[in-house]
């Protein structure tokens, strides 16, 4: 899945892709390097973010989007990044067949009708609180965080299953950064895998994260070179942890490292039906 945020103020590209036309351009440019979902958001959900977009201009700036890479690549699968239900239900009908809530579709309470009444993958993210209560909020130790969106997870997912919205229909996020401190944010990676007993495929979200920059800092590197080579490093691990989909900034060295972990668990996989058979 790969991030076309049309923002002036996200955490990593913020305003490169601000303008339509580059908006545009970079997703064909995404699809052309091996992306097989565009995920369009019109509203940062950087930490410490107080002041919302209103509906109408998130829709201004998603809407043309949509319909630019649509009419020059038809066949693209894409995703709007909305809590909103209004930007929702003007971006399918445009052409987006996925919903990405970071809100777990409980920022905006006709979230979740929307989304039973219309047919759209639907991906649920773990959030705890909003932005600019992050940094406030108490710490949790050891594995308390696997816990935590393990059980938030499979509550807000039996909500959304009681609401209308089919299994099939539904993919859920552990939402890495949002609402989880620097030093959380590896338990949770390192415990993916324990998610799967909920059920639903996995999307990973871990690029360019802050808390990669934080670990891969060194004085011989650049910021942007930090953040691709830890994000590189923590899609293998989430692969490894069995992530379905991730969604990144950087799809072409991305789908380089996930060859690699895909053959990886390809001769795990392997090698494990050789010991039994043994």
């Amino acid at each position: 899945m790969g991030v076309v945020n049309v923002t002036p103020d996200s955490f990593s590209d913020g305003g490169q892709f601000f303008d339509i036309d580059r908006a545009v351009a970079h997703g064909l440019k995404l699809v052309a390097e091996g992306a097989d979902i565009l995920d369009i958001g019109g509203e940062s959900t950087r930490p410490g973010k107080k002041d919302p977009v209103g509906a109408e201009e998130e829709r201004r700036r998603v809407l043309p989007v949509i319909a630019g890479i649509l009419r020059q690549a038809p066949q693209t699968i894409i995703s709007v990044d909305t809590y909103r239900a209004s930007t929702a239900e003007a971006a399918i009908p445009a052409g987006a067949e996925i919903v990405n809530d970071v809100s777990g579709f409980t920022w905006d309470p006709q979230m979740l009708p929307l989304l039973a009444a219309v047919n759209c993958g639907c991906v649920l993210m773990h959030t705890r609180g909003r932005p600019e209560e992050w940094r406030d909020l108490p710490r949790l130790h050891g594995d308390e965080v696997v816990f935590m969106v393990a059980r938030d997870l499979g509550r807000l997912s039996d909500q959304a299953l009681k609401a209308g919205i089919r299994r099939q229909r539904l993919v859920v996020d552990p939402g890495f950064g949002f609402g989880k401190r620097y030093e959380e944010n590896y338990p949770l990676l390192a415990g993916l895998g324990e998610l799967h007993q909920l059920g639903f495929p996995l999307l990973a979200g871990t690029s360019r994260k802050s808390f990669i920059a934080r670990t891969s800092s060194s004085s011989s590197q650049t910021e942007s070179v930090e953040r691709l080579s830890g994000t590189l490093a923590a899609v293998t691990a989430s692969i490894l942890q069995g992530a379905h989909v991730v969604r990144v900034h950087d799809v072409l060295p991305t789908a380089a490292a996930i060859r690699v972990a895909d053959a990886t668990l390809s001769a795990t996989s392997t090698e494990n039906v050789h010991t039994a058979e043994r």
